[in-house]
Order: structure tokens, then C-alpha cells, then sequence
């Protein structure tokens, strides 16, 4: 390969070490699929079973929910861009977008816990009823990761303050791009099958 077709090549793919890596991350995301997938089936089979509980219809609050499908939503452009820095080499504008996406997300998680705070408060908690244990595990698996993915970008941050971009801090920068965007599109199938449908029943 010339060197006009390697710089071709965007630099988290120029290593056989950055190719394997990530090839092994997509891997690691078919695993992640089947986790969410077994934690969407045991919702849909358990929906509706609320006992004595309260029904999500009545519970859900559709202006909090529209703000952290926002706020989660644009942290994924916000990251993309972070990625479109990277490729630029511009390390001041590559921390500042990823700062930002660690902020939506973390503002994210804040609403996410009030959400919790206030269904429990309204006698919805995890051991309620079938229903509400479903619904916990199932956004709160999503929100762990979440948080796992802020701490991830925050050890990033101080990598690239340190080394700057090179082949192995490009490669960890556009894993955890993948794996933002991978959280975004099951937050979209959360909103959806879990929000959307709750609110009507």
C-alpha cells in the first residue's frame, strides 16, 4: 500500500492491532444485542402485570421522557463529531465535542434517576409487582451502561490530554463512538416499546 492509500485510511484502522480490536468490539456488540434482546422479551412477556401497582399509563411523564430522548439523541451527534475531529487530528476540538457528549450523558442519567426516585416515591418500586421489576432491570441495564460509558470517555479524556491522538488513542475514541451510538439505538427501542406503549395502557 502507498503512502497516498494509507493516509487514505482513517488512523484507528491502520494497525492490524486497530483492526482486530475493533473488529472484536463488533463482536462484543452482538453479545450486548442478545443481552438487551433477552431483557426486551422477558418485558413484553411480563407488560401489563402491575397487580396492585401502578400502571406505567400512569406514572410515565411524556415531557421528562422527550427530554432525555433528546439529550441522549444529540449526544450521539455530539459524538460523531467528536469523531469527525479526531480524523481531522484536532485535539482541542476532539476533547471539547467529547466533553460535551460526557455532559449529555450524564445530564441523561440525572433525569433517569429522578424518573426512578419519583415512581418509587409513588409506590413503584422493583419488588411491586412483575410489571415494574421488568421495566427496572430493563432501563436500568441500559443506564448502568450509560454510566460505564461516561467513566470509559472520561479515562479517554485524560489519555488524549496526555498522548494526543495516535493509532491506539484514535482506535479507543472510535470504539467508544461505537458503542455510544450502540446505547442511543437501544434507547430508541426503549422509547418506543417501553414508553410509547406504556403511556396508553
Amino acid at each position: 500500500m502507498s503512502e497516498n492509500e494509507m493516509n487514505a485510511v482513517p488512523l484507528e484502522y491502520r494497525t492490524d492491532e486497530g483492526q482486530m480490536n475493533i473488529v472484536g468490539f463488533w463482536i462484543f456488540l452482538a453479545a450486548e444485542i442478545a443481552l438487551f434482546a433477552t431483557l426486551f422479551a422477558t418485558y413484553a412477556v411480563l407488560f401489563g402485570r402491575t397487580a396492585d401497582a401502578p400502571t406505567p399509563g400512569e406514572l410515565f411523564e411524556p415531557d421528562i421522557v422527550l427530554v432525555m430522548t433528546f439529550l441522549l439523541l444529540t449526544s450521539s451527534f455530539t459524538c460523531g463529531i467528536a469523531i469527525h475531529r479526531m480524523r481531522e487530528g484536532t485535539v482541542k476540538g476532539l476533547l471539547t465535542w467529547l466533553i460535551i457528549t460526557a455532559v449529555l450523558g450524564l445530564t441523561f442519567l440525572g433525569f433517569e434517576v429522578y424518573e426512578f426516585v419519583h415512581y418509587v416515591s409513588e409506590g413503584a418500586t422493583l419488588p411491586s409487582s412483575a410489571f415494574w421489576s421488568a421495566f427496572y432491570v430493563l432501563a436500568g441495564t441500559h443506564g448502568v451502561h450509560v454510566a460505564l460509558g461516561i467513566g470509559w470517555m472520561v479515562l479517554l479524556l485524560i489519555q488524549l490530554k496526555q498522548r494526543g491522538i495516535t493509532a491506539v488513542t484514535s482506535r479507543k475514541v472510535f470504539i467508544i463512538g461505537l458503542y455510544w451510538h450502540f446505547l442511543d439505538v437501544i434507547w430508541i427501542f426503549i422509547f418506543t416499546g417501553v414508553y410509547l406503549i406504556g403511556m396508553v395502557i
